[in-house]
This record gives structure tokens, sequence and C-alpha cells, in this order.
């Protein structure tokens, strides 16, 4: 999924390699049976980015997922949500 928003960010002209962009992601697991389940994903992205590029991100951050072959494979067994944490670049 970082793959994909990176992507798009870029085709928008934002930086989204070398550092601009990075992901923490937990996984919530429980037990159905015997068998331990992935059953939720939660991804934060911290996004390097000048103020004038925010709103940008913001438009790409909300439909992103939709076009994520991750995302998309995962949809409907797996809940994914996601998150955007923008901080001015250095």
């Amino acid at each position: 999924m970082t793959g994909t928003f990176g992507g798009a960010l870029e085709a928008r002209k934002i930086p989204a390699g070398d550092g601009y962009l990075s992901a923490d992601v937990e996984a919530e697991i429980e037990k159905d049976g015997n068998v331990l389940v992935i059953k939720r994903i939660h991804a934060t992205y911290t996004l390097k980015v000048a103020p004038e590029q925010r709103e940008t991100a913001e438009r790409v951050h909300g439909f992103h997922a939709q076009f994520c072959p991750v995302a998309r494979s995962l949809e409907g067994s797996i809940d994914i949500s996601t998150e955007l944490r923008m901080v001015d670049p250095d």
C-alpha cells in the first residue's frame, strides 16, 4: 500500500522517496479455532510535505487504497485502515 500511495504522490510531483514517505504498520491477530488469523491492519503514513502540497496529499490518501493491488486483494477478509501524518520537510 505504501508503494501505491508513494507512486500516486510522485505522479503529482510530491516527493515520496528518499525518506519523504514512511509507514508504521500494525496488525491485529485473533485466534480462529487453533489458527492465528490476521483480522485488521492499520498503516500510519508519515509524509514530509510542503504546506502548499498538503491538500493534494490528503486527496491522494483518500483514494489510493482503491487502486492498490494488496488492499484490493485483501478487501472483505481483512479490515484495512490508514491515516496520514504530515510534517514539514527538513
